[in-house]
């Protein structure tokens, strides 16, 4: 608590004192800046080997976007996406320690942020919709966008925003680079290797071209330990209890059981990407990208539970999971200038594959605890396959009024197994998308204005072992964004309806076990799209040549949340209900972010760096099961990251550290509450450079050994009703606290540009 209000207030001085002193740059006149992207023709050298700090992007965009080159993360060398994610404001994980998969923006669920690479959406296995991102490999990314109120020729899903993950271009430099690598966790003393080959060069004046190949191993092995109680106990030691007979837990009279989990996650990804480019006429361009991420993941977990005060030996629980997933996508697109008007086309194919067997041993042999024998075993099958299209026409005044219609397309098949609730059941799931739109913008000198509308609509057929169903939904989606441009900075304003599709394993009319023994819950194929109502209202300062201080103010009105409800008696036993999916709920969030990066060039120091960001969130909504107003499930107060750089120019040296943490959060189930906490997270790097052509750099994760904390109040009962009472009453069926760390990640790199 100490360190964050320290972080918190460091950062909001810091900034205040910039906005005040530091004057515009020279060149900023009121009129638009150039995004800050890398110039086509640079040498791989120039931004694999420097000696120079990079920060966010000064981007002209109407709507509010925040955009980072990937240098703006690489000294820190980050594995994969969510590794990068870290570092911007508003974005938080729930996951475990140094995994970052599921991103979560403004600290709503998963399944609320848009994930989109090259502009378009990414399939991924998820049944709310989401996509890993700790499956999208670093070294493929050229930047990334974090969007927070989309346009009207952009998808409106992403209520609360959308990350567009840009891979590397073609035209973006020339030359090629190698990368060698060892990733090594202190906790067991395994090393393992990585490696990346890139080149981009020129086939005629014309036509550039660009490929890359990328190899990765990963390893996080954890521990676990959790206490459990017959209710909550009368201690409350904060320390990690690694050793049983040294907790405070242990002895107390209502202790149950203790369990001790070893997890080592063991993984591979393969992964490439190529881009051919074509330029011709006026402005006329032609393109062909693709990429593939092929991961493979062994998930080992090994628990030994002891149960009563005396810690007598119960059992052992080993589960293997095999993971085999993969990823393709294959793009094209075409600007065709024709006089005056200018036609776009695109097109795309996405594909899927998630392969995942799970098997489940038990044991009760103390002195012999690989003698166990296979007690569960599963398997998801999961097909996506997407196939999308845009066509789009433009037109209108150099500066003045500018026109574009167009529609986007998507058909979409899932096939397989149901990745959430129903692993027993088959099912397909075909949709079809299609989204016209019109955009208007305007452009007079210091005021930009960006509007129109998206029409979705939207065709679903589900079909599962025994029944199917279909559904049909349309949804005009407006926005608008204002932009002005001042001496030093920029205003920016935006209104947008965006929204969120449900849960694929809510839409399977599929009846499975429910929230009690004797209930049950039937999916419901008509669900509608959850929609919201944002509003964001910012300012961002320009500092010198390169820095760039923001404040953003954000709210979302969120309809047609989708929450359980009863349909009365269990047709099958008396003794329980029957529950299905349906649109009733409403909910609202809203959160101020602040975000810094620039050289302290004002204090004499021009190769300092300072990086800090803060975002506090607050929301409600009701409780489907307690009716009670709370926040957000695992929404946390605030999310802090902050960070300096250091340049010595003439030893050709840098150096740095950041530490990012996010406050307590809270999950309620019918059944139980869940408090979920982490320890700040420290990162460092040092670097030496030599020469133009190469550079070494060691870089630490996790330096501070951090610590995820759950806090487990769990209520029992046959029915809802009798487990709501006891909820109400505070009759505890069970209080487990649980605590897991992983150990410090060092990782060394060579890099070499040619």
């Amino acid at each position: 608590m100490i360190v964050s209000h320290l972080l918190r207030g460091s950062a909001l001085a810091a900034l205040a004192t910039l906005l005040a002193a530091v004057p515009a740059h020279a060149q900023d006149s009121g009129q638009p800046v150039a995004e800050s992207q890398p110039e086509a023709e640079q040498r791989a050298n120039e931004i694999i080997v420097t000696g120079e700090i990079f920060f966010r992007n000064r981007t002209a965009d109407t709507n509010p976007v925040l955009s980072y080159d990937l240098e703006y993360f690489q000294k820190f060398e980050p594995v994969s996406v969510g590794e990068m994610l870290k570092r911007v404001p508003g974005a938080t994980f729930t996951s475990d320690v140094l995994e970052y998969d599921q991103v979560q923006f403004r600290g709503l669920p998963g399944g609320f942020t848009n994930v989109l690479i090259n502009g378009r959406r990414a399939p991924g296995g998820e049944s709310d919709g989401s996509f890993f991102v700790d499956r999208i490999p670093a070294e493929l990314v050229e930047r990334i966008e974090i969007v927070r109120a989309p346009r009207p020729d952009q998808p409106s899903d992403g209520i609360a925003g959308t990350l567009n993950v840009v891979t590397k271009e073609s035209a973006a430099f020339e030359g090629g680079f190698l990368k060698a690598g060892a990733l090594l966790n202190t906790r067991d003393g395994v090393i393992r290797p990585s490696g990346a080959l890139a080149y981009a060069g020129k086939i005629d004046a014309a036509t550039d071209y660009w490929v890359a190949l990328n190899y990765q191993k990963r390893r996080n092995p954890k521990k676990k330990v959790s206490y459990r109680f017959g209710g909550e106990p009368g201690t409350d030691d904060k320390s990690f209890p690694g050793n049983p007979e040294d907790s405070n837990y242990v002895g107390d009279p209502e202790f149950s059981d203790f369990e001790a989990q070893s997890d080592t996650r063991d993984g591979t990804d393969f992964s490439g990407s190529a881009e051919i480019s074509h330029q011709f006429g006026e402005g006329g361009r032609i393109r062909l990208n693709g990429f593939f991420v092929d991961t493979d993941r062994d998930e080992d977990e090994t628990s030994v539970t002891l149960e009563d005060a005396d810690l007598d030996f119960d059992e052992v629980e080993v589960q293997q999971e095999r993971i085999s997933q993969q990823t393709w996508a294959i793009t094209g697109d075409a600007r065709i200038p024709l006089g005056g008007f200018e036609l776009g086309l695109a097109g795309g194919w996405n594909r899927f594959r998630d392969h995942t067997d799970t098997k489940v041993f038990v044991g009760d042999n103390e002195d012999d605890l690989g003698d166990v024998e296979l007690d569960d075993e599963e398997a998801i099958r999961i097909a996506d396959t997407e196939l999308t299209a845009t066509m789009f026409g433009a037109f209108g005044a150099e500066d003045g009024l500018k026109v574009k219609i167009g529609s986007d397309f998507l058909f979409k098949k899932r096939n397989g197994l149901n990745d959430g609730a129903f692993l027993s059941e088959s099912f397909r799931i075909k949709e079809d998308r299609y989204s016209p739109y019109l955009r208007l913008s305007f452009d007079a000198g210091p005021l930009s204005v960006d509007g129109g509308a998206r029409y979705e609509i939207t065709r679903r057929n589900i079909t599962g072992t025994a029944d199917s169903a279909r559904y049909n939904d349309e949804l005009l989606n407006p926005s608008l964004s204002l932009r002005y441009a001042t001496g030093g900075g920029q205003f920016r304003a935006s209104v947008a309806r965006t929204i969120r599709r449900p849960d694929y394993d809510l839409l399977g009319p599929i009846t499975d076990e429910g929230p009690g023994d004797d209930d049950v819950i039937t999916g419901n194929p008509s669900l509608r799209n959850q929609r919201a109502w944002g509003v964001d209202v910012g300012y961002e300062h320009r500092i010198g040549g390169s820095g760039i201080a923001g404040v953003n103010f954000f709210y979302r009105d969120i309809s047609n949340l989708i929450e359980l409800v009863s349909l009365g008696e269990n047709p099958d036993n008396d003794e329980g209900r029957a529950f299905t999916p349906q649109n009733i709920g409403d909910g609202k969030a809203w959160g101020v972010e602040f975000d810094l990066s620039a050289p302290l060039t004002l204090f004499g120091m021009p190769d300092t760096g300072i990086f800090a960001n803060y975002t506090w969130l607050d929301s409600e909504t009701t409780d489907p099961f307690t009716l009670e107003k709370r926040r957000f499930n695992n929404q946390p107060h605030h999310v802090y990251n902050f960070g300096v750089i250091q340049n010595l120019r003439n030893a050709g040296v840098s150096f740095g550290a950041t530490i990012s943490g996010r406050s307590a959060a809270t999950e309620s189930n019918f059944d139980e509450t869940i408090r979920l906490r982490y320890d700040p997270d420290l990162e460092a790097f040092v670097e030496k450079r030599f020469g133009e052509n190469f550079v070494v750099r060691l870089s630490a994760q996790n330096l501070l050994d951090r610590v995820k904390y759950e806090d487990f109040r769990k209520y029992d009962g046959d029915t809802l009703a009798e487990i709501l009472d006891n909820r109400a009453a505070g009759d505890l069926d069970e209080y487990e606290i649980e605590r897991e760390h992983s150990g410090p990640l060092v990782q060394l790199t060579v890099r070499a540009a040619f």
